[in-house]
């Protein structure tokens, strides 16, 4: 039976029916609420191991430009090799940013929909009220994370540029040529962490606010 349950849920993803994958985790007990906290946890995990993989492409990229000897071609490789995990967690960060993005629509269309349902007038301001903070805490979460994950691309762009340059250059000169850009590729991957590390913060701060409430 669970087997089955979960082949739905999976088509209901895959068939993209936020609507109808929705109803059917509701039924098994996810509401979406617990949803949102689940993929805010998802995006803030995607971004700290993006923050340590654009670390670590720097610290590539820094050893290159240090080159003293050995085989040039292995250091291409390793910075190659960086720029691809580096690419690959930036896209599970979009990911991540998206799903948050559709279970929160989904969530405040249905909150703002149930708040005509109340009887009770008190119980509905409350409801309103609460309404209200969760929408503006959410508003400062996804500022921050779609902040850093601008900064992304344009990281990604200076270090690919750097592979594609050494893929045809593969000489001592050339690394050379290289190191007038190292500056600029610290201060914009300084500024990516930067962003990061305060959107991690926020994605802490909205979880322990909905676990409070």
């Amino acid at each position: 039976m669970m087997r089955k349950l979960v082949i739905v849920i999976g088509l209901i993803a895959l068939l993209g029916c936020s609507s109808a994958y929705y109803g059917t985790m509701e039924k098994l007990g996810y509401h979406k609420r617990d949803l949102m906290v689940n993929r805010v946890e998802s995006a803030r995990d995607a971004q700290e191991e993006a923050k340590e993989e654009f670390e670590s492409a720097l610290e590539k990229f820094s050893s290159v430009l240090q080159f003293d000897g050995g085989k040039l071609e292995d250091k291409y490789n390793q910075l190659q090799s960086a720029y691809d995990r580096s690419n690959a967690r930036a896209e599970s960060v979009r990911e991540r940013i998206e799903s948050v993005e559709d279970v929160a629509e989904a969530l405040f269309a249905e909150w703002e929909e149930e708040l005509g349902q109340y009887a009770n007038a008190n119980l509905r301001r409350s409801s309103a009220r609460k309404l209200s903070q969760t929408k503006r805490q959410y508003s400062q979460l996804i500022t921050a994370m779609k902040r850093a994950e601008r900064k992304m691309e344009p990281v990604l762009t200076a270090f690919h540029d750097q592979v594609l340059f050494l893929k045809h250059n593969l000489n001592a000169k050339a690394i050379a040529s290289l190191q007038t850009e190292l500056g600029s590729v610290e201060a914009e991957v300084n500024s990516l962490i930067r962003d990061m590390e305060a959107s991690i913060k926020e994605a802490d701060a909205f979880i322990n606010a909905m676990a409070r409430e």
